[in-house]
């Protein structure tokens, strides 16, 4: 079951923990892990961690 995004290394998994403590939304974390908003969804409900509302800009 290959895809073409980069597996989750240990780093990777414990900067989007460290983002989700601070409560960092979901898109902020994608641009930031350079991840699709999708595959950053999918972890973090693959780790039972529920993330913060987006909030509106502006």
């Amino acid at each position: 079951m290959a895809t073409n995004y980069t597996a989750w290394t240990l780093d990777a998994v414990q900067q989007l923990t460290e983002m989700a403590r601070e409560r960092v939304p979901v898109s902020v974390m994608s641009l930031k892990l350079k991840r699709p908003i999708e595959t950053v969804s999918a972890k973090l409900a693959e780790l039972g961690i529920v993330p913060a509302p987006e909030t509106p800009e502006g």
